[in-house]
Formats: structure tokens, sequence, C-alpha cells
């Protein structure tokens, strides 16, 4: 490929691995709510924004009728057990992998940053210890619709004044693979998105992008 300026990255999946504790979050309401919950279902919240995801969850739901601000509460009440779970996170989270490519792709003048649907992804780099290492974040708390809706990607790209064609976004999920092609930009895809049709480079290990960047 033609060397990109930018490097855009999905958080969760791609840099660090938390679906564990949005699954462990999740079934704790769903458990308060009667609804049935569990890894498939929770499959399907990826790249996907919190209250797009109770959504989901709720098509399980048979109790009375919720309201909007019942919906807040219950997608507020997750994010409070997300966000106790999330303290237990720390640099050993980032595997030495991910943080060699990061410093190398850096090296070579790359730009790098976070493209991520997730309100706490400042507070989760923050844990690891990267929250110094990228060059724009663009998450939930500056944007208005999630994935496969390319707009935080766009907002990243626009926040280094890059085009979109001179980006690369790396991502795991399938809605992230469609944000990226709708916002013209390339797609490395790895774990489940390697498989995706959309996937423009499909990868193994998250080495592998040196290989396609530099």
């Amino acid at each position: 490929m033609n060397r990109k300026d930018y490097i855009l990255f999905d958080l969760d999946g791609v840099l660090v691995h938390t679906d564990k504790l949005h699954y462990r979050a999740w079934k704790k309401i769903a458990d308060e709510c009667g609804i049935l919950f569990n890894e498939e279902i929770n499959n399907l919240l990826r790249g996907v924004s919190r209250m797009e995801s109770l959504e989901i969850i709720l098509r399980n739901y048979h109790g009375p009728a919720l309201s909007q601000k019942e919906k807040e509460a219950l997608a507020e009440e997750k994010n409070n057990y997300y966000k106790e779970e999330l303290k237990s996170m720390t640099p050993d989270d980032v595997t030495v992998e991910v943080r060699e490519t990061l410093a190398a792709l850096k090296a070579a003048g790359i730009k790098i940053a976070i493209g991520s649907s997730s309100k706490n992804t400042k507070f989760i780099l923050k844990r690891v210890g990267l929250d110094d290492v990228f060059d724009a974040v663009s998450d939930g708390t500056n944007i208005t619709k999630s994935k496969p809706d390319p707009e935080v990607f766009l907002k990243a790209a626009e926040y280094i004044a890059l085009a979109p064609e001179d980006c690369l976004v790396v991502e795991d999920a399938v809605a992230g693979i469609e944000a990226a092609k709708r916002g013209g930009m390339k797609a490395a895809g790895i774990g489940d998105a390697a498989f995706c049709e959309k996937t423009d480079y499909p990868i193994t290990a998250f080495a592998d992008l040196k290989d396609i960047a530099l």
C-alpha cells in the first residue's frame, strides 16, 4: 500500500481488551431487569454506543414499557458498574507488541490517533499509560453518531487536518470497518474484522501493521 500519514485506532479489542468488563457490567443490568443476556448478545454490542447497546439488550425485555429517562438511567448505571471494573486496569493490560508497534509508527513520523465510540476512552488510556501517546483522540464525548457512521473517524482526521483518503483505520469490529469505508478511508481488520469483505488489509497480529504502514 501507499504509506498512510495517519493511522486511526479503535480502542477496545485493538489496543486493549475490555470485553469481559463490558460483559460483566451489562450482565448485572440484564439480571436486574430479568433479561436474557449472554456472550452471543454481547458480541452484537462491539463498536456500538452505550444507548444503542441498551436498545439491543432490551430486545429481550418483556416487562412494562420503559421511558427514555428510565433507559438513560439504566445506561448510566451500567456505566458506573463498568467504570468500577475499569479501575482494575493497569499498564500491563497493553501488550509489549502493541507498545513497540506504536513506538515504531511514531518513530517513522506517522501520526496516530484514537477513534472510539466509548465515552470512557480517555480514562482507559490514562489507566493503561497510553494517555500521552496519541496525536488526537476522538471518542464518544465529541460525537453524536456511533459506528458504522464514520463521524468518530472523520473528527479524528479533522483534528490533525488530514484528508480521509490519507488515513488508515485499524478495527476489530465489522461496524468499525463499515465506518472507515463510509468515511473514505482504508481499513485494516484484526480479529473478527479480518474476515469482513470490506477490509482492505486483514491482519493476524498487531505488529503486522508495520508491514502495511512503513
